[in-house]
């Protein structure tokens, strides 16, 4: 079986316009933030698929792309996610988390009260394909499913911030119920719903700390001396 192969020669930058983009990149990322407090103002559909299209670049396990974006405009099916959600959150923070868990969130701000899933214009369930269907019915497997919805939930929040827009990885669990209020097929499992709007013209977010590059990287480089002699 042969496969076809394109010739790929992306133009390759000076070094010194490399490290501007980057910097540039890094900045406009670090200005994100995780919103909770969104206006109801319209967000147009082109935008939501633009940043569904992103997302969709990313890579994934044998190139089988195995996500499904959900996206929900409805009020009504708003309103039923927003009361299956908190229904589950409600007995989260009362039941289901640690008192280590809820220190931690202590920071944030949140409890199980999730208004943000009424007011934003779009929310956007990221389901994940566990297996894909065949044109004939049959079962296909998929491969390193999370991992690659993972890389496309990043490239969604990305494309989201740069077109000035707001959202929140929101993950009540269990999420089983986003399946079934959204109809979705057994193989598809929620990963993550994305509220998308504008933020709120009130809207804050809790001042917090970002670690730094020695925290968060481990470098395996020549030595200093053999460096210096290449």
């Amino acid at each position: 079986m042969s496969h076809r192969f394109l010739p790929h020669r992306p133009e390759r930058l000076p070094l010194e316009q490399s490290h501007e983009r980057g910097r540039a990149f890094l900045e406009h990322l670090d200005a994100r933030r995780s919103v909770r407090h969104f206006a109801p103002d319209p967000v147009p559909r082109a935008l939501v698929e633009l940043a569904i299209r992103a997302a969709s670049t990313a890579p994934s396990g044998a190139h089988k792309q195995p996500w499904t974006f959900a996206v929900v405009g409805d009020p009504d099916l708003k309103r039923r996610i927003r009361e299956a959600a908190e229904a589950e959150e409600r007995r989260s923070y009362a039941e289901r988390m640690s008192e280590e868990w809820l220190q931690a969130l202590a920071p944030l701000g949140t409890d199980w009260r999730k208004p943000y899933l009424d007011v934003a214009p779009w929310l956007v369930v990221l389901f994940a394909q566990r297996w894909g269907i065949g044109p004939d019915g049959e079962r296909v497997t998929h491969y390193y499913v999370t991992e690659s919805c993972g890389i496309a939930a990043g490239l969604f929040i990305a494309a989201v911030h740069e077109m000035g827009l707001a959202t929140l990885t929101h993950t009540p669990s269990p999420m089983g119920f986003l399946a079934e209020v959204l109809g979705r097929p057994p193989n598809e499992k929620p990963l993550i719903l994305f509220p998308v709007g504008y933020p709120a013209a009130d809207a804050t977010v809790p001042d917090l700390r970002r670690k730094g590059l020695e925290e968060v990287s481990v470098w395996f480089e020549k030595p200093r001396s053999e460096a210096s002699e290449d």
